[in-house]
Parts: C-alpha cells; sequence; structure tokens
C-alpha cells in the first residue's frame, strides 16, 4: 500500500476510558481548533498546527474574533476573543512573539479609561451576541474581561506597556470585593495565580476564600445543590465547584477548600461526562451552534483538570 504521507500519532487509548469517549466525542462534533488542542494534549500531537488553526480567527488588528468565544459570533475583535486566543498559545507554549506584542496592541486600542478591559466592545453591535453579555455604547472596566488576560501575560513574562495600568486596575478591582459571583471570582483567581507581588496575592486569595465561603459561591456537597443558590442571571442549576475555581492544585484556590471537598467536587466533575463522551455547558444556552461549539472546549478543559489533579483518564 502506497504511504499516504500522514502524521503517525500514538495508538489510541482504550475504547472506554473517559480520554477514548471524549476522543470520539471531539471529532463527532468539535471546530479544527478544539481538534488540535486535543491532539496536542491527549495524543502527543504538534503545537504547530494549533497555532495554524488559531490563525483563522485573527484579524489585521491584532485582535480576534469569528466566533472564537462561541457566545459572540460575527467577524469583529473582541477582549473576549483575543483571551481565549491567548489561553490557546499559553496550552500550548507559544505566548510569546510578534504574534502576542500585536495582541498586547490591540488591548490598547480597545482599553477603557482607566486602561482595563471592557467586557464587550461596541464594535459587536449587530451582530448576534448572547444575551447575557449585553453591548453598550461606552463600557466600563471589567475584572472579568482583564484578570485572566493580565495574570496569563505575567505568568509567560510578557512585558508590554499596556501592562502596567491594567495590573493596578486588577489590583484595585479584586481587593475592593465585598461582594462578587463565581466567573468574577474565577476572573480574580486567573490575576492572583500569577501576580508578580506573591505575598500580596497571598493575602488577596486568603481574603477571596473566605468571601466565597461565607457567601456559598462553591458547592461544597454535590449531593445536596439546593443549599447553594444560584447567582441572578446564571442558568438554573448552574453552581460552581471548587474545582473551578482550583483548576490545578498549584492555584491560590486549592487552599480553600479541604482534601475531602476537593476529592468531592472532581468525583462530580468526573461523573458528569455524558453518554456522547463530551461535558455539558452548565451556562445558558441562547442559541444551538454557540451550545456546540463550546462543548467541546469545556470538554477539554474537564479533562486537563482531572488530569492535573491526578484522576486517570486513559
Amino acid at each position: 500500500m502506497a504511504e499516504t504521507g500522514a502524521p503517525s500519532l500514538p495508538q489510541s487509548p482504550a475504547p472506554h476510558t473517559p480520554v477514548a469517549r471524549a476522543e470520539r466525542f471531539v471529532w463527532l462534533t468539535a471546530r479544527v481548533l478544539e481538534q488540535r488542542l486535543f491532539a496536542h494534549h491527549f495524543r502527543g500531537g504538534a503545537a504547530d498546527p494549533v497555532e495554524t488553526a488559531l490563525d483563522a480567527y485573527r484579524n489585521e488588528d491584532g485582535g480576534y474574533g469569528h466566533a472564537l468565544e462561541p457566545d459572540l459570533r460575527g467577524p469583529v475583535s473582541q477582549p473576549l476573543h483575543t483571551a481565549h486566543a491567548l489561553r490557546v498559545l499559553d496550552a500550548v507554549g507559544r505566548c510569546a512573539g510578534q504574534r502576542v506584542e500585536r495582541m498586547c496592541r490591540y488591548l490598547t486600542s480597545v482599553s477603557t479609561a482607566d486602561g482595563a478591559l471592557p467586557a464587550i466592545h461596541p464594535s459587536q453591535r449587530g451582530y448576534p451576541t448572547a444575551p447575557f453579555v449585553p453591548v453598550v455604547e461606552d463600557p466600563p472596566s471589567d475584572l472579568l474581561a482583564t484578570g485572566p488576560v493580565v495574570g496569563l501575560l505575567h505568568r509567560n513574562e510578557v512585558w508590554h506597556a499596556w501592562l502596567f495600568r491594567a495590573t493596578d486596575f486588577c489590583w484595585q478591582a479584586v481587593e475592593s470585593l465585598e461582594k462578587s459571583h463565581p466567573y468574577e471570582i474565577e476572573a480574580a483567581v486567573a490575576f492572583l495565580d500569577s501576580a508578580p507581588d506573591r505575598t500580596r496575592a497571598e493575602a488577596a486569595a486568603d481574603r477571596l476564600g473566605r468571601l466565597v465561603r461565607e457567601h456559598r459561591l462553591a458547592a461544597l456537597d454535590p449531593e445536596n445543590l439546593d443549599v447553594y443558590p444560584v447567582p441572578p442571571g446564571y442558568a438554573q442549576g448552574e453552581h460552581h465547584f471548587p474545582y473551578d475555581y482550583a483548576r490545578t492544585p498549584c492555584s491560590l484556590a486549592r487552599a480553600w477548600f479541604t482534601d475531602e471537598e476537593m476529592a468531592r467536587s472532581l468525583d462530580h466533575l468526573a461523573a458528569q461526562q455524558q453518554e456522547d463522551g463530551g461535558w455539558p455547558v452548565r451556562w445558558r444556552r441562547w442559541a444551538s451552534a454557540p451550545a456546540l461549539e463550546a462543548r467541546p472546549v469545556v470538554t477539554i478543559e474537564a479533562l486537563r483538570t482531572l488530569s492535573a489533579y491526578g484522576r486517570g483518564i486513559g
């Protein structure tokens, strides 16, 4: 038989392991980007094809669009798309160089007066957008959009003028939180886990952990979810668990939970794998395509979290 020239990959895992079931789901449903990411993380695939797939979402302004973040449709660059692109580059060890420099220039161009990022830039107006992400003419600075980007750039030792004021904004926003909601807390943790001032970060994280427990923002008993309130605007049953805050054992948020609490949450995460091999989207669904495109992203994140904690995925 003639050689096909296709790259050889490691032998497929056993057919009934979590990763094998997820692999079938990814090949059936995922975009090329998530297919390449899955291959990179779990099949020994190279990083170059991931970068090539990501390029399809890049715009001339250095930002990213084209529904890279599935709940924002349309071609225009947005901070949330660009944050998603940075997470992809970070995941494959490519968060450096001219590409990231151009991304920082884009982030500078869309920043608010205090140097931070809005959740949605007004250029999104006219394109389909999730109803829980309102498009306004003069959007405010947003920790949810800014914190993960700043933390990721610090973790990769990317230095750019944009970072100085954005870092100051994150410190002020995190240290002034009195009430919050799970996604904002996750963004704060993403910043604190890589903030350069480790002593200050540890103190801020300790305070946030007390806030999370006092306001029951983490479901500590998956068998008794009724006792944990769902924040306003969230989907019915959209609870957050210890693993949502501490995606790896190295996260500052890991100290918020006992070993037993973390183990229960990881058991719950593993049990959420569905019959088709994918994990469910927990936030509000507003259209079929965004939900379909988000599930492979969520599935890869679930597998990576379980793997980070040493859970057997195959």
